[in-house]
């Protein structure tokens, strides 16, 4: 058990990551207000994309791009463009959802009034 704080010590991010995640979970599940569950979708999203920048650093380490083609090749010394390309991916379907989201919530606002939870569920029965 020590060394499993131990280990959550030396790696805050890894701590701040879940709780982002959690806190995200937490705002989506007791809130009623459907913005505010966005938000909360939101900070999950960031908490993911913090989670594969940290993830996928690497110290000293450069681009994957040859100059000398005679060059040897030594993997350690190059970074993984994986990882960024997904998180680059992410926050571009991030924001295109987070838009498709508030326009339905100005619908739905539009039609009955009101953002909160009960109140729409109210209103259908």
């Amino acid at each position: 058990m020590f060394e499993l704080v131990q280990g959550w010590l030396q790696r805050p991010n890894y701590f701040a990551f879940v709780l982002l995640f959690l806190w995200g979970i937490y705002i989506m599940v007791t809130r009623y207000n459907l913005v505010k569950k966005l938000i909360g979708m939101y900070l999950m999203q960031t908490s993911v994309i913090f989670f594969f920048v940290t993830v996928s650093y690497k110290e000293h380490a450069t681009v994957p791009i040859l100059i000398d083609p005679t060059e040897v090749i030594r993997p350690e010394i190059y970074a993984n463009p994986l990882p960024h390309v997904l998180t680059l991916t992410a926050i571009v379907v991030g924001v295109a959802t987070l838009g498709v989201s508030l326009a339905l919530a100005d619908a739905i606002y539009k039609k009955y009034g009101s953002l909160d939870e009960e109140d729409i569920l109210k209103k259908l029965e």
